[in-house]
């Protein structure tokens, strides 16, 4: 019988410290203490966001297509309010695998009286507006008009190149769809990081979860939680990783203006979730691998 997989809605863990804690000299801040029992030799990253910047303003997209569709119903309420509305699911979402944000839309078609479609022709519809705000970094990447650092969170292929030193294994894991993951990846020259371990969503959502591949990837290589660190920008990542015994590091990418100044949304919403750590981008990647790994980097 198929497992079915339901991705867990944000549950709040902890509260926003008063006065953060860095790490001295740099911008990583430190929420939890944290003192790994074992070596960190698995390391889980999310994809957009995390390491891509390709899709940087789908909210963009995403927001006022679902307006559309909620004004088609016939409603009374303005575009404005709508905009907040929409808003404010799609945010309280984020993190979880597209899908879920086309059922909620589902949802509110069906609560203003009219039959929606089914959430993956909404999902789809999506992605066509989607691609066609984004191709153009696509088709630059392909060119080569356009360096792939240009579409990296910044410091994160440095950081890669170092993990693979160590002889970490790397798993890249993303609730976008896994045809598009993997195209992506190759765009920005990741896949030679992460090999066949490259996981993303498919149209039966139900047999897919972050949560299924860090369980599989623990399974399989018969190693407890606790070597695993994880590093995302969305809640589930951070979820999934504690979930499983591992250590999390928050992800809190301004991806709009690549600043190096950590998302303050994300920051929060992060730390709320449970993350150990969070950092801005891989920029102090040297500093943040001396903390987690100290005189033992070099033998994951």
């Amino acid at each position: 019988m198929t497992r079915v997989y339901e991705e867990a809605d944000f549950v709040a863990v902890r509260s926003v410290p008063e006065r953060p804690t860095f790490l001295p000299g740099s911008s990583i801040e430190i929420v939890s203490p944290i003192s790994p029992p074992a070596p960190l030799d698995h390391v889980f990253f999310d994809f957009d966001g995390t390491l891509s910047l390709i899709r940087e303003g789908w909210q963009g997209v995403m927001i006022p297509m679902m307006v559309e569709e909620l004004l088609a119903t016939g409603t009374s309420e303005s575009p404005e309010e709508l905009r907040q509305m929409v808003t404010e699911f799609v945010t309280n979402l984020t993190g979880k695998q597209t899908i879920y944000q086309m059922i909620r839309l589902a949802e509110e078609i069906r609560k203003r009286g009219k039959i929606p479609e089914d959430p993956l022709v909404y999902k789809r519809r999506y992605h066509e507006r989607l691609m066609a705000r984004i191709e153009h970094r696509r088709e630059a990447l392909r060119e080569g008009r356009i360096s792939p650092e240009e579409m990296l969170v910044p410091g994160a292929r440095d950081f890669l190149e170092f993990l693979v030193q160590q002889g970490c294994r790397l798993y890249l894991a993303s609730g976008t769809d896994e045809v598009y993951v993997r195209e992506e990846a190759a765009l920005l020259g990741l896949d030679r990081y992460f090999g066949e371990h490259i996981y993303g969503a498919i149209d039966n959502y139900q047999s897919f979860s972050k949560a299924t591949v860090i369980e599989r990837l623990l399974k399989e290589n018969n190693v407890p939680g606790n070597r695993l660190v994880g590093f995302g920008d969305g809640y589930v990542d951070i979820q999934v990783v504690k979930s499983a015994g591992g250590v999390a590091v928050a992800v809190a990418s301004d991806e709009r203006n690549r600043s190096g100044q950590p998302d303050p949304w994300k920051r929060e919403r992060l730390i709320r979730a449970g993350a150990d750590l969070v950092i801005p981008d891989y920029r102090e990647w040297q500093k943040l691998a001396t903390f987690l790994w100290g005189e033992k980097a070099g033998m994951c």
